[in-house]
């Protein structure tokens, strides 16, 4: 069994300029060269990590199944723990990667939904948290035919959601060479009990996917174009080109600031560092913010980068209470404090 680090914040507390502030900066173990692909958080400070995705064409440093971690962003101790899974759901093959969360608040539960690819295949968990356990109780594997590639996910009700398939080809090779061909074939499915369709087409590849705080509109990154695509929602299988926004980078996930609706995204600045991974040249970091993406001038502005000096193949970044907590594919987190 490799190490699972309980969060021993491995501080070296760096003093670096990002975003024209001065900023502090920690590393968080989430597990032993894990990573922690993508993130996201409770309106009380709860970040949920989906950790250690294994992915034929990028490293794998554990062969640990995937789990989920919490972090309270209010503790000031920083602690990580992960989440038990109860149920009947095979924990062994378990291989997180989107994630996105959903509170039912007629009732008050919160529900997890997870992109998970046991053996390489495409399927969503739901799960239901039990906060005083710290214990995700499992409800229920979704599988669908449109389901085929699946990346990111967004929840929108109890058991629906958007999301994206990041290829067309499910055949290895063929997935292997379609982005080198440019072919706009990728796609974003709604998914519910009674309807499942596609709803938005044309992405060189489908990554990242959230909703406004007002569930109007829908962003998509479309990592190859290095474009962040707006879609109006009319209706839940509706949906109307608004806008593309150049963001200059490969941007991966896509968190919404609740208050502000700004948009933060986690990115690989180089696109062949990413393709090689060479490790004694690895793939740099940037975390990029979208601010009034509605407007007429969205103002795009880079809020952290490093040549991967500091951490690896940034994918996830997501503000709370004056902290940015960015998550890697396969290596560490790390929060910084912008003050």
């Amino acid at each position: 069994m490799g190490k699972l680090a309980v969060l021993s914040l491995s501080v070296a507390a760096l003093a670096v300029l990002i975003g024209e502030r001065l900023i502090t900066l920690r590393l968080v173990d989430v597990s032993y060269q894990c990573g922690a692909e993508d993130i996201t958080i409770l309106e009380n400070g709860l970040a949920f990590l989906s950790t250690c995705v294994k992915h034929p064409d990028l490293p794998s440093y554990s062969d640990d199944p995937g789990k989920i971690y919490t972090l309270n962003l209010m503790d000031s101790k920083m602690k990580i723990k992960a989440l038990n899974v109860k149920g009947d759901f095979d924990k062994d093959s378990f291989n997180p990667h989107g994630i996105s969360l959903y509170t039912d608040d007629k009732v008050g539960a919160v529900y997890l939904f997870v992109v998970n690819h046991p053996q390489g295949n495409s399927q969503v968990e739901i799960f239901r948290f039990v906060e005083d356990e710290n214990a995700l109780q499992y409800i229920k594997t979704i599988k669908h035919e449109l389901l085929h590639n699946v990346n990111d996910i967004v929840a929108v009700g109890t058991e629906s959601f958007y999301a994206t398939n990041d290829h067309y080809f499910t055949n290895g090779i063929l997935k292997f060479v379609e982005p080198f061909l440019s072919l706009p074939w990728c796609d974003v499915v709604y998914y519910s009990p009674q309807t499942v369709q596609v709803v938005a087409g044309g992405f060189l590849l489908a990554n990242g996917i959230n909703i406004s705080p007002d569930k109007r509109h829908l962003y998509v990154a479309d990592l190859l174009k290095h474009k962040i695509v707006v879609l109006k929602i009319q209706n839940n299988t509706v949906l109307s080109h608004v806008k593309e926004v150049d963001v200059g980078s490969l941007c991966d996930n896509i968190e919404v600031d609740r208050e502000s609706g700004d948009l933060w995204l986690g990115c690989h600045p180089n696109g062949r560092n990413w393709l090689l991974q060479d490790p004694n040249d690895p793939p740099g970091s940037e975390v990029i913010r979208i601010e009034n993406i509605l407007s007429e001038k969205p103002k795009v502005t880079q809020m952290y980068a490093d040549d991967g000096s500091v951490i690896i193949a940034s994918s996830v970044a997501t503000p709370y209470g004056g902290k940015l907590l960015i998550g890697t594919v396969y290596q560490k987190a790390l929060i910084c404090d912008l003050k």
